[in-house]
């Protein structure tokens, strides 16, 4: 079992979405960083652990705690031409950006970006790196128990 950290624009998809979906479960669509794509494509498998963290917001921080359900398969955004995330570049027969299902498992308390920063157990986490943008970053495992337990999960 691996675990990630996970970026999502709360006014694109919040965790809240995810826990009102059906099954609480919802699409990782709108990767476009060949890294991210790649750790999607390559490495998560079902179960994995996923810190849903809420980027580009007023207090960015982790929302949630999920779990990867589902494989990785072409994301649809990639062929809609009225999506932000179209890619002329992208075929059906070759598809270039993939998406992974990602299931709910616990809210918790919100840990803020800022409060992490703090917190010496995770100064070596991908997120704090100084220039670390990346979407989707690997977790090890003392990171994804310390975060879990800042939020009382």
């Amino acid at each position: 079992m691996r675990y990630w950290l996970m970026k999502s624009e709360p006014d694109e998809v919040s965790f809240a979405d995810v826990l009102e979906a059906p099954g609480k479960t919802v699409a990782w669509f709108g990767v476009r960083n060949y890294q991210a794509r790649n750790f999607m494509r390559d490495q998560m498998q079902v179960g994995d652990g996923v810190l849903f963290y809420h980027s580009s917001c007023a207090v960015p921080g982790v929302a949630g705690v999920a779990k990867v359900a589902g494989g990785p398969y072409p994301d649809a955004s990639q062929f809609d031409a009225d999506s932000h995330y179209f890619d002329p570049k992208a075929t059906r027969e070759q598809p270039r950006w993939i998406s992974v299902d990602v299931t709910a498992v616990a809210e918790g308390r919100y840990l803020p970006l800022t409060e992490m920063r703090g917190v010496p157990a995770l100064e070596d986490m991908v997120l704090l790196q100084k220039g670390s943008r990346l979407s989707i970053s690997p977790v090890t495992q003392g990171q994804w128990d310390k975060v879990l337990e800042l939020m009382g999960v």
